[in-house]
């Protein structure tokens, strides 16, 4: 018995050398942009279930550009200069700066609405390049559907403020190709750039009489999410979100469920850190959207939430 220990014992210490070094060094790669805590957890979920583990077999570098925005190409290019296996660029000034940053080295992006009208890549279906991963929107109207969801709340509402972003340049294409469709409301359009301009656009949305308003999705927005949702109960300001992080407050959010998105994106870094090309992976659109009511809001605010809406909610905060 003990011979047969000792062979055992002997064969697991000279087997164990040799799957070490199978396994090879941690392999690195960079994110940049910046992630909420939910966003950054569901992308970290999405990596361990695929067997990569932060620290052990995946070094991570880390590049936040939303403070410091007018830093974010030289960000970029000091990511790459670290020659990282791969990088995830979130958000559409994330993906941009990449895509000027670099043709070689594998990008995925996540949430980026509009990946074809951005220039990122060539179609959905073969991205071409070296840049693929997952956005944020689904072919149709999705602005009309939020415009619908505000009137279901604000029968009432004529006049619908866009709180937009205009150093985005996803927004930039929003209001050149989407807000123009013929409405059924006035849509004016206020802006914030830097947190300090937030009170301005409340104030202008106020001084204009609008309804409503719908808050654009963005870095700006989100970093600054309880701010935005106190200046919307300000103004007394009925407004609809895209982020579920604005449901802590907010009146609705009605968009794709990003963390979802994130967690997915595990999928594309492991298949690309195994041989697979971006240009094979074809950019994946939402499968999962959230519609979530905060009924403490609506009280506030003096509506009545019609059942219909309730119905359809996948979350009510009561």
């Amino acid at each position: 018995m003990k011979r047969r220990e000792f062979i055992a014992g002997t064969a697991a210490l000279l087997a164990s050398p040799r799957r070490l070094r199978a396994q090879g060094p941690p392999r690195r790669i960079g994110l940049f942009g910046f992630l909420d805590p939910i966003a950054r957890e569901a992308w970290r979920t999405g990596l361990r279930e695929r067997g990569w583990i932060e620290g052990k077999n995946l070094l991570i570098e880390y590049r936040p550009y939303a403070e410091t925005p007018d830093r974010t190409p030289a960000l970029a290019a000091e990511l790459v200069a670290l020659t990282p296996d791969l990088i995830v660029a979130a958000a559409p000034q994330g993906a941009v700066a990449m895509k000027s940053a670099t043709t070689t080295i594998p990008i995925v992006f996540v949430a980026v609405a509009d990946p074809v009208g951005l220039g990122l890549v060539q179609s959905l279906s073969r991205p071409g390049g070296n840049m693929t991963g997952f956005t944020t929107w689904v072919p149709g109207d999705f602005i009309g559907k939020q415009i619908e969801i505000l009137r279901e709340l604000v029968p009432g509402a004529t006049k619908i403020a866009l709180l937009v972003n205009r150093d985005n340049q996803m927004h930039r294409l929003l209001l050149a190709e989407e807000v123009p469709r013929k409405r059924t409301v006035a849509l004016p359009i206020v802006e914030a750039t830097k947190a300090e301009e937030l009170d301005t656009a409340f104030a202008s949305a106020a001084a204009q009489r609008a309804d409503a308003m719908i808050v654009f999705g963005d870095y700006l927005t989100i970093r600054q999410a309880p701010r935005v949702v106190a200046l919307a109960a300000e103004y007394h300001l009925p407004a609809i979100y895209f982020f579920r992080q604005f449901a802590n407050g907010g009146l609705v959010v009605y968009g794709p469920d990003i963390a979802d998105l994130f967690r997915r994106a595990g999928g594309y870094v492991d298949k690309i850190l195994k041989g697979t090309k971006p240009s094979d992976l074809p950019v994946e659109q939402p499968t999962k959207f959230e519609l979530v009511i905060n009924m403490k809001t609506a009280k506030a605010l003096g509506l009545t939430v019609p059942p219909s809406l309730l119905v359809r909610a996948d979350e009510v905060i009561e």
